[in-house]
């Protein structure tokens, strides 16, 4: 469905400036952004993907992977095809890269932000996930639904590569309520050769949604010969730290997926040392992705005891009653129900 865009202004000449992600696209007439989704007709920025959800699922928030959100709750995860960035190791590239790709935007379900809403609620979701792509090249779909959402009760969560303006941000706050950002890299240089775009407004994005009361989770996809080094992966760590140690930063284990093939899987032994360089730059909570048998466990920062026990995806028990350790009544961060 084509619906007027969200965030752009005209200019001379027919073309439009977009002001929804990092890239500030400006566009000349019958031309797209980078995103491939968005599109200046007749000096009208427009939408091609309200409404359309080229997937949708129910999902334990576990796996965004949100763990100091709700839970053991489940997400209505929903997306609309394309992205913003063109990342070599993509997982969801199918649908994520899929306009860009294929010359044309990928059509999904037609389901409207009502619709959705009311899917979650029969479905007993505790959150609505904008997720699988970037909810922000969806953006003003995303907006429309958890506004609803919001007003229904639901909570809102965004799983991003954390490339929206500040004007998007300041948008989309009043009903947004948690987000993990893919923080791919700790070099401009990785981020402009692998996924086309750059670091600072990435960083400069997670510290905005700290500071505007956005519950903020990190992860790092840990691709060999990329952003493995001991160099790069403290860095990481200890610019989450000088955000807020209570961030959790999930570290994630590659496997060879889409156009970056050459490299192995993680090596155990990388996830490890990442998880350790993580605790010496003062987090508090830190868990490995994508391998089973590591930290997915919630601990207690001030008694060390477990708290939320999980065994994959899914909470095996949940101890949590608030924001209060049982055992110690020491503080323990995030979004729980009482």
């Amino acid at each position: 469905m084509i619906k007027e865009a969200m965030l752009w202004a005209p200019l001379e000449g027919g073309k439009v400036a977009c002001a929804l992600c990092s890239h500030r696209c400006v566009i000349a007439p019958s031309k797209s952004g980078i995103c491939a989704v968005r599109e200046n007709r007749g000096g009208e920025l427009v939408t091609l993907v309200y409404g359309e959800v080229i997937a949708v699922h129910v999902d334990p928030i576990e796996k965004k992977p949100l763990y100091h959100f709700y839970p053991g709750s489940k997400a209505l995860s929903i997306a609309a095809a394309g992205c913003n960035f063109r990342c070599s190791f993509c997982q969801n590239w199918e649908i994520s890269q899929a306009p860009r790709r294929e010359g044309g935007v990928l059509r999904g379900q037609r389901l409207s932000p009502g619709e959705i809403v009311r899917e979650a609620g029969e479905q007993d979701c505790r959150s609505i996930s904008y997720t699988y792509t970037e909810p922000t090249i969806f953006f003003e779909y995303a907006y429309d639904t958890a506004r609803l959402a919001k007003d229904a009760g639901l909570a809102n969560n965004f799983v991003t590569n954390g490339y929206m303006t500040e004007e998007a941000l300041a948008a989309i706050r009043p009903y947004l309520d948690a987000a993990n950002v893919d923080l791919k890299a700790f070099k401009d240089e990785t981020y402009r050769k692998v996924c086309g775009a750059r670091l600072e407004p990435v960083l400069e994005t997670i510290r905005r949604m700290k500071k505007l009361g956005i519950w903020v989770e990190v992860t790092t996809l840990v691709v060999p010969g990329m952003n493995d080094g001991e160099e790069e992966l403290t860095g990481i760590a200890r610019f989450i730290a000088g955000v807020d140690p209570d961030i959790p930063w999930h570290i994630s284990r590659f496997h060879p997926d889409f156009e970056y093939t050459d490299a192995p899987p993680t090596p155990v032994e990388t996830l490890r040392a990442a998880y350790e360089i993580g605790k010496t730059a003062g987090l508090r909570y830190l868990y490995v992705g994508n391998f089973q048998g590591e930290s997915e466990d919630t601990h207690c920062p001030t008694c060390g005891r477990v708290l939320v026990r999980r065994r994959g995806f899914f909470v095996a028990e949940n101890k949590l009653a608030g924001n209060v350790c049982p055992f110690c009544a020491g503080h323990v961060a995030g979004v729980f129900d009482s």
